[in-house]
């Protein structure tokens, strides 16, 4: 018997380590267009159908592979070839938004499609922003059908909130506006946006993603004006944008006041030139001398270092504003404005805490300074100031408000 402990027997031959990258995919472009293609073509007009064909596939196709392909052939049938025209190398399906009935309840339903589908493939949601913003892009290469029937979908995506109207990037590209077809594209998509949401919750995304004042820019630049916007969109019977479009141009314009006035303070100039100014900026812009009041107050306390020691504030603000006394006096003729700028006054003072005891000393320099008169600061006192701080400031300002009603009573006796 041999000692020797008998070996194992071997397997012979070569192996071959496969790389995950050589194996074949499951699904090429070719084959994925297919059965999507085959899939539309067997639910027909049939929209639910649709849906859960889409839903079910997922399971079996590699959606996050091939967004493109399957979102172009939802659209338009097939692939699309650069410029937005199809390609004809692959097959194509009649069943698609492109072929669809130019209406709202078609593309709400269509609407209904994509939400669900999405909200199934959570994955494909920057996908599908992708898609609309090449779709966007490719307008030129579309019919006029074509056009509306994506602009209508758009809108009530983006009420739905299905993607984002950071989207409406895309429209600003220099051919689209130049030739007039973002701008009419853009009818269309805030009309179908406006039936599904009111003005304030488009205003509201727009505002979101910084859109709210770029739309001047669906126009070529010897058009981009106001007048030119509001006019447009009032014609295509949609007043509602175009009274938003005149009150961004406005707060634009106010914010581009309220940083020139700023610099002009910073800077030192005259006072009298910096009422001229502002006085023509005023008229130019429409702007209302309560809504400018406001501006002047928050530039005025905007370009000065506030000592931060509440007894050194308190000296250091009436210096400030004796300076600017007035500045502020140009655009107080009126008692509303007034009132705004005592609301001011008493929203900066409870909002810096270390001028808290500073308000009834602002007033009564003022006062002084004949910016404020006793009809506006007893109007204030009485029923038109804010809850902010209320309890604090109307005890600092009774005493001083007592002797103006005495004044008051005094003069009527006198003149009797």
């Amino acid at each position: 018997m041999s000692n020797q402990r008998q070996q194992k027997p071997t397997l012979t031959g070569q192996r071959f380590k496969t790389r995950k990258r050589d194996e074949k995919e499951r699904f090429d472009p070719t084959q994925f267009q297919e059965t999507i293609v085959q899939g539309l073509n067997q639910s027909g007009t049939d929209l639910e159908a649709v849906a859960k064909f889409l839903d079910a596939s997922g399971a079996k196709l590699d959606y996050r592979r091939y967004a493109e392909t399957l979102f172009d052939i939802l659209v338009a049938g097939g692939m699309l070839a650069p410029g937005g025209t199809l390609s004809d190398e692959m097959t194509c399906t009649e069943f698609c938004l492109f072929k669809a009935q130019e209406d709202v309840e078609t593309m709400q339903a269509y609407a209904q499609v994509f939400n669900k589908l999405i909200r199934r493939y959570k994955y494909l949601e920057k996908g599908f922003e992708e898609e609309i913003k090449k779709l966007l892009l490719f307008l030129k290469g579309f019919t006029e059908s074509e056009r509306n029937k994506l602009a209508m979908l758009t809108g009530i995506l983006l009420a739905n909130g299905n993607i984002s109207a950071s989207i409406l990037g895309s429209l600003f590209n220099e051919n689209l506006v130049k030739e007039g077809v973002s701008a009419a594209f853009a009818v269309k998509l805030f009309k179908s946006w406006l039936s599904e949401k009111d003005i304030n919750s488009v205003a509201g995304s727009l505002r979101k993603v910084g859109m709210d004042s770029r739309l001047l820019e669906l126009f070529p630049a010897n058009k981009r004006s106001c007048e030119y916007f509001c006019k447009y969109f009032t014609d295509a019977g949609l007043k509602e944008l175009s009274d938003f479009g005149k009150n961004q141009q406005s707060i634009g314009a106010r914010k581009e006041l309220q940083k020139e006035l700023h610099e002009q303070m910073l800077r030192g100039e005259p006072l009298k030139d910096i009422i001229a100014y502002t006085r023509e900026e005023l008229k130019k812009n429409n702007i209302s001398e309560k809504t400018m009041i406001g501006m002047i107050w928050g530039s005025v306390m905007s370009t000065v270092e506030w000592n931060k020691k509440e007894e050194l504030v308190t000296e250091q603000a009436i210096k400030h504003l004796k300076q600017y006394s007035p500045l502020l006096k140009a655009f107080t003729s009126q008692g509303l404005s007034e009132v705004t700028l005592l609301l001011k006054i008493q929203e900066y003072c409870y909002d810096n805490i270390h001028f808290m005891k500073a308000f009834q000393k602002i007033v009564v320099l003022l006062y002084k300074a004949n910016v404020l008169s006793e009809g506006a600061i007893l109007k204030w006192y009485n029923d038109a100031h804010l809850a902010k701080g209320k309890s604090v400031f109307l005890e600092q300002m009774k005493q001083f408000v007592e002797w103006l009603k005495n004044i008051k009573v005094k003069s009527k006796q006198d003149s009797n």
